[in-house]
């Protein structure tokens, strides 16, 4: 113990959600201030790329979104050769600055380079708006990724953007 003076090495201020959940919905929201739900852009892009697939004549089926390596399968019609195809869906609001991919996208696109589809999904804040599907194939093929890494973010400008085909 010690008869010195309190020093005061931090401090916190505690506001109530309820009284920032007025203050925000009191304030005017600027066009494009809102932020867009996540899981509302992916879940268009999946549905702009199946309609994508069903327009190239396939039959794609939506994975579980527990799956890790790929959202799509789609597979070509018997007289076309009945191949099948793996396709990322990477849904991302107008202006995003690159996708985001995981470890396990990238080994798998190595391990079926002719099947593995990487769609880049641009998708308009407005819901009526159509999204923008882009293909992107062999996505990785000069990409590194190290041993702890788990995810990387690629830019647009290394992707060679292809409209489905």
């Amino acid at each position: 113990m010690s008869n010195r003076p309190p020093e005061v090495t931090g401090g916190a201020a505690v506001v109530p959600q309820r009284l920032l959940d007025r203050l925000r919905a009191a304030a005017p929201e600027e066009p494009g201030a809102r932020s867009p739900d996540p899981a509302e852009v992916d879940r268009r892009a999946v549905a702009a790329v199946m309609a994508a697939e069903r327009a190239l004549g396939r039959e794609p089926e939506e994975m579980p979104h527990n799956n890790q390596g790929y959202d799509i399968e789609s597979r070509e019609p018997e007289e076309d050769g009945g191949g099948l195809y793996f396709i990322e869906a990477k849904g991302r609001t107008e202006g995003a600055g690159g996708v985001k991919v995981s470890n396990s996208q990238i080994l798998h696109a190595r391990n079926s380079p002719d099947r593995f589809i990487l769609a880049v999904v641009e998708v308009p804040e407005d819901p009526a708006a159509r999204p923008s599907v882009r293909y992107v194939r062999r996505p990785f093929e000069d990409v590194e990724i190290g041993f702890r890494r788990y995810e990387l973010t690629l830019p647009f400008s290394v992707l060679d953007l292809q409209p489905p085909s």
